[in-house]
């Protein structure tokens, strides 16, 4: 299964914020073994985010979609993906219940009765609107939570939020796919070669070795090695060695020129 990553939101596009989720949402999977495929980044533009959602809904692949879900006028998400669905938006009676302890909570704060029908309350509730066929993701930060449909699963914005409830969707709806192969790449700094000659190469390695897969970062300006390419290969550790040696016998007979080697 595949895993992809929707961001959303005009502030991270805009720059005023910096994404967070891109690399957590990295970090989370290669604690279970697992690996990103594709992420998109999107505005708050409703037609947008319900063509992204259909796409997701209909590929099969886990799919973590982070921001929009709250209530106010640039929170598209729950309604686009109702769109994406085609069913209606519903009250979730148990996000309801979770919104109105957390109603009573911040009332008990300050010294307020809760009143479930205060205008202010009526609009928490309707962050618990989604599609009528989902389910709650639980938010331990503050109760609101997140919701999933099939395999895409709805995250707020706020990293201190999202991250957690995807790391509980990994843990509680995908554990099956956590893996204890350890995934690793080698590589290597070569200078004084082509990528273009160096291609087959590559390819000679990766139908030899099925499973791994070889990279190529050319860089013409790094601080150390100037211009240069990193090239390697990454994939579990039955094949990986052998897949990286026969890698190095390659330039050596190509009579590239190895300043530096790498493990990660």
């Amino acid at each position: 299964m595949k895993v992809g990553l929707i961001i959303i939101g005009d502030e991270i596009l805009s720059g005023k914020r910096q994404d967070r989720h891109l690399s957590k949402c990295i970090e989370l999977l290669a604690e279970r073994g697992m690996s990103l495929s594709w992420a998109h980044y999107l505005g708050d533009d409703r037609e947008q985010i319900t063509v992204e959602l259909r796409r997701a809904f209909a590929s099969g692949d886990l799919v973590f979609s982070c921001g929009g879900i709250g209530a106010t006028p640039d929170d598209h998400t729950r309604q686009a993906a109702a769109a994406a669905l085609d069913q209606p938006l519903a009250l979730h009676a148990q996000a309801r219940a979770l919104i109105w302890q957390r109603v009573c909570e911040t009332a008990q704060d300050t010294g307020v009765q809760p009143d479930p029908e205060h205008p202010d309350t009526l609009r928490r509730f309707e962050m618990g609107m989604f599609p009528a066929a989902a389910d709650i993701i639980p938010n331990p930060y503050n109760k609101i939570p997140g919701f999933f449909v099939g395999h895409v699963h709805f995250v707020p914005g706020f990293p201190v939020m999202a991250h957690p409830m995807m790391a509980w969707v990994l843990d509680t709806r995908y554990a099956a796919l956590h893996s204890t192969v350890r995934r690793r790449e080698r590589s290597l700094i070569v200078q004084g070669a082509m990528e273009a000659s160096l291609t087959p190469l590559m390819e000679q390695i990766e139908r030899r070795f099925p499973g791994i897969k070889v990279f190529s970062l050319p860089s013409v300006d790094h601080p150390q090695w100037g211009r240069h390419i990193e090239l390697g290969v990454k994939g579990d550790d039955a094949t990986l060695d052998a897949a990286y040696a026969e890698l190095k016998t390659g330039l050596s007979q190509f009579g590239a020129y190895i300043s530096t080697e790498l493990v990660r």
